[in-house]
């Protein structure tokens, strides 16, 4: 946990501990680095303030980035404003949460986030070691066990692990129109009581990644939501 209000660390820890979880606190943006950097495969997730000493939480969240793609990242923000809490999503966080919150929201958020992650690596249910790409449409090939994806050929680069669960909802349904509360649900695995500007962010990113390698093939419906759709991608079958 990266929080300068140390009354809000030593609040969520009793909570922590009532939940049995391990956690450590830093007070500090350039501490909250060099300790990731330190053991960077022993975080599960980081709840990370933007208003930091030393750097901020954007820019926490993109140093960390530059090291795993992987690691769950939670950003709690005092800020209610549009921009800052999409700044925060395409900086690399998989959720937000907006201060002041309930504790017991917060570790229903954690809990949530962590169990899609678990599902979405293979360590939760059984998985298809014979199966290589467990999600094919016409140019689209993706490894759920490798969380790689491919455009004709063409590999994905940095996708988030949000990105890729994102994709993946939509490429298992091609054509198929999800709104955005669908999408909330599928991905997120919880209610984000009617603020859907999450999804919007992260389509912004994923289009952008998928654009480098090729073609777009997640198409806006307007009014409704969205949709894969390859089927007058150059390649397709």
């Amino acid at each position: 946990m990266v929080e300068d209000n140390t009354s809000v660390s030593e609040m969520m820890s009793m909570f922590f501990k009532k939940e049995g979880w391990e956690a450590t606190y830093v007070t500090d943006g350039n501490d909250a680095v060099l300790t990731f950097n330190a053991a960077p495969q022993s975080w599960d997730l980081i709840l990370l303030d933007l208003n930091l000493p030393g750097l901020d939480g954007m820019q926490v969240a993109m140093k960390i980035r530059e090291v795993s793609k992987l690691v769950l990242i939670m950003m709690l923000t005092a800020r209610d404003t549009e921009s800052d809490q999409v700044l925060g999503l395409e900086m690399g966080a998989d959720d937000y949460v907006t201060k002041p919150f309930s504790p017991i929201t917060l570790i229903a958020r954690m809990r949530a986030i962590y169990r899609r992650a678990e599902i979405a690596n293979g360590t939760i249910g059984p998985v298809d070691v014979h199966e290589e790409f467990d999600v094919v449409t016409s140019t689209m090939k993706l490894n759920s066990s490798t969380r790689e994806a491919y455009l004709n050929g063409q590999l994905i680069q940095d996708l988030t692990p949000k990105e890729f669960d994102l994709l993946r909802a939509l490429a298992r349904k091609q054509r198929q129109v999800f709104s955005r509360e669908q999408l909330l649900q599928l991905v997120w695995d919880y209610e984000y009581f009617g603020d859907e500007r999450t999804v919007d962010a992260h389509v912004k990113k994923l289009r952008q990644k998928i654009e480098k390698v090729g073609p777009q093939v997640i198409q806006t419906v307007w009014g409704v939501g969205y949709k894969f759709d390859d089927s007058s991608v150059n390649g397709a079958d």
